[in-house]
């Protein structure tokens, strides 16, 4: 490494930093981003992108199920666990090799080592060739990501207890799962294996599975769930693990009591915690809070020239947040007019069967915000090109403040509903109100068309239901 003087430097390759660090180079800046394991990050190695790999081939699986259903005829189907996990594998290669041809493409020096902020906007980083200094002239971005986050006693060992990471390898196909948690990674890894036949009892804290969903549709994914076989245990919390030979019991407590259930293996899905450690955050004055760092709303940490983004930043732990809080601090460090971005315009996408997907306020959190609501629904049901599909069960979901006909949120739950929430995203974005979206014309057939039919009929006004 000759050279030590940059305009920015970003510690950290996955979705925020890879992007921060293209931005920067986009902008004129002298870029360099350093990465400790793989570029790309979890999101791309280890997260978004293979565990979608595998819930294709689950979902190729469950439609070969049903291949009667659409009057055609597969006998002797089956899969190959080792096979789906090197396609999936393959996929996140194909994706992280890409950054680098992106990173020469757009001149910004990668630089594989450990980082850490050394204070007055220098950046020390040890590489298999030794340590180094670097400077930062314009501003330091950490964007360091997030881990699983383990419990005492429910630690993984990689054998008998996963976390996401042996769940997308792993070492054979369970039997009996218990997955503990049911946010988007625990409900997702739980759909995958449930569907080729593991026997899946999911375990949630909270009164109701995916609890930062509409209660609405939260309920309408259990009913789905269950219908498939798994078991759902709300208002649970699993004590303790025993580990033996192959098995594992689990200590399960609700409503004060006790009971043990037996499985052969368990995922451990419990939140994340950020990546906050060994490269002197707090030793420069950044300020922490509960393994993130403290940002105000350009990603600012309060220290001179020094900005987080992403995971280490705090909720929502998304990529496509990530990714544009990078676009924005890098605007801001080549002094360009950026904006803050509004946390009620990212969606959250779940991609289990059926796929959940939503933007902005549930109707409680509306409600509890003060807003008089007016509230549509369309099922799956009244859809055509949903019957057309053979996916018939599903709902979208659309909240308004009843004053003024703003969107305020909208949720779904069905086929291809990750695909869909972009239109209520952009008319988020867009400030819309139901007059705009009501004077839509959505074309036909398309599942599309249950979100025009949910906005109607909040106003009474629906036509196919």
């Amino acid at each position: 490494m000759a050279d030590t003087d940059y305009d920015m430097i970003v510690i950290g390759a996955g979705p925020g930093g890879y992007v921060a660090a293209i931005r920067g180079a986009q902008l004129g800046l002298k870029v360099a981003c350093i990465e400790r394991e793989h570029l790309g990050g979890i999101c791309l190695n280890w997260g978004c992108i293979p565990t979608k790999a595998m819930l294709r081939s689950s979902e190729v699986f469950h439609l070969m199920e049903r291949a009667k259903d659409f009057g055609l005829t597969a006998e002797k189907f089956g899969y190959d666990l080792d096979a789906v996990v090197k396609r999936s594998r393959g996929v996140a290669k194909q994706l992280s090799g890409g950054i680098g041809h992106l990173f020469k493409k757009n001149k910004v020096t990668t630089i594989m080592g450990e980082a850490r902020l050394a204070g007055d906007r220098k950046v020390t980083v040890k590489t298999d060739k030794g340590e180094e200094t670097l400077t930062a002239s314009k501003g330091i971005v950490v964007a360091t990501g997030a881990r699983a986050r383990e419990l005492p006693g429910l630690e993984a060992d990689g054998d008998l207890v996963w976390t996401y990471k042996h769940a997308l390898v792993p070492p054979r196909m369970p039997e009996k799962l218990l997955v503990i948690g049911s946010g988007a990674i625990g409900i997702e890894f739980a759909s995958f294996y449930n569907t080729l036949g593991a026997e899946t009892t999911v375990v949630e804290v909270m009164d109701r599975v995916l609890p930062v969903e509409d209660a609405e549709i939260s309920a309408f994914a259990k009913k789905q769930f269950v219908k498939q076989g798994m078991k759902i245990l709300e208002k649970t919390t699993v004590t303790k693990l025993d580990r033996g030979k192959g098995k594992v019991t689990a200590h399960l407590e609700a409503g004060g009591k006790t009971e043990t259930q037996e499985f052969d293996t368990v995922i451990s899905a419990v939140g994340i915690v950020g990546n906050v450690e060994g490269i002197g955050l707090e030793e420069v004055g950044c300020k922490l809070d509960r393994s993130h760092v403290v940002v105000d709303e350009y990603c600012r940490t309060g220290v001179d020239g020094v900005y987080a983004i992403g995971d280490i930043a705090g909720a929502p732990w998304l990529a496509h947040k990530a990714s544009h809080e990078g676009v924005m601090v890098a605007e801001v460090i080549a002094g360009e007019h950026a904006h803050p971005i509004k946390p009620g315009t990212i969606a959250g996408c779940t991609y289990c069967q059926p796929q959940i997907a939503s933007v902005g306020m549930t109707e409680a959190k509306a409600k509890e915000a003060g807003f008089e609501v007016k509230v549509g629904r369309f099922p799956f049901i009244g859809n055509g090109k949903a019957i057309a599909l053979g996916e018939p069960e599903g709902l979208v979901k659309t909240v308004f403040d009843a004053r003024t006909g703003e969107l305020l949120g909208a949720h779904m739950v069905g086929a291809e509903v990750t695909e869909l929430i972009q239109g209520y995203v952009v008319g988020r974005t867009l400030e819309t109100t139901e007059a705009e979206l009501m004077q839509t014309v959505f074309p036909h057939p398309t599942l599309s068309e249950m979100m025009h039919e949910s906005v109607l009929d909040a106003y009474g006004r629906a036509i196919h239901y």
